[in-house]
């Protein structure tokens, strides 16, 4: 059977550069996204003590940070709206999803912003996608497969009349989660660390499309 034959262009190895060139990048302390310029795909690991995550922590200590527990992306402003010429090595992006991100987990009850690091990379702008999906792919990132929520920023009036977030049950404390009459969860916390456990044990949740939860949130100003 002959082999088809390497194709460098091709979408699949195009998105495996990008993920590629991602874990070659040095990993930082989320309190520390000062130096970030530019729009981009990163991942964040996690290396605490919530119990539910001690499958991910201990593959991420002792700076082996093996597991993301998130992957994303920042884009920028306007770039889902067509067309391209986007300078992706300008603006802030990467550094306002990163900072959202931080504020996020600070504000959670039960995590400390000391336990998360992460890796970013300045893309041009129409890899962004592919590579943050081919990352998805190769890790099955938790917060990205099981926890949806986490990616949510501040929502809109559409947004407002949505259920609480399987990442708010589990982890509350978010203000702007705080400050809305939401809808209760149809899971309990018990409920939502049982699909931890099984996910971790190989049960991966069907076809579900939660790392997209926040495509249409995800742009940062140039």
């Amino acid at each position: 059977m002959s082999q088809e034959p390497y194709n460098p262009l091709a979408k699949s190895n195009l998105g495996e550069s990008v993920a590629e060139a991602l874990l070659r990048v040095p990993v930082r302390p989320l309190n520390d996204i000062k130096h970030l310029v530019g729009a981009g795909v990163y991942a964040i690991y996690y290396t605490g003590e919530f119990a539910a995550y001690v499958p991910i922590a201990s593959r991420n200590r002792d700076a082996l940070f093996l597991l993301p527990i998130y992957v994303g992306k920042a884009v920028p402003k306007g770039a889902r709206k067509g067309g391209l010429g986007f300078d992706a090595s300008k603006g802030y992006a990467l550094r306002n999803r990163l900072k959202q991100h931080a504020s996020s987990i600070s504000e959670a009850h039960n995590l400390d912003l000391i336990d998360f690091h992460y890796r970013a990379l300045t893309v041009d702008d129409v890899w962004i996608p592919l590579g943050e999906n081919v990352v998805i792919e190769k890790y099955q990132p938790l917060w990205n497969r099981v926890i949806d929520g986490f990616g949510n920023k501040t929502p809109g009036r559409r947004r407002a009349t949505q259920m609480r977030s399987s990442w708010d049950v589990l982890h509350p404390g978010r203000k702007f989660v705080d400050a809305l009459d939401l809808a209760a969860n149809p899971f309990s916390t018990e409920e939502i660390v049982k699909k931890v456990a099984d996910f971790f044990e190989g049960n991966l949740p069907d076809a579900e499309k939660i790392s997209s939860e926040n495509e249409d949130e995800d742009e940062d100003d140039l």
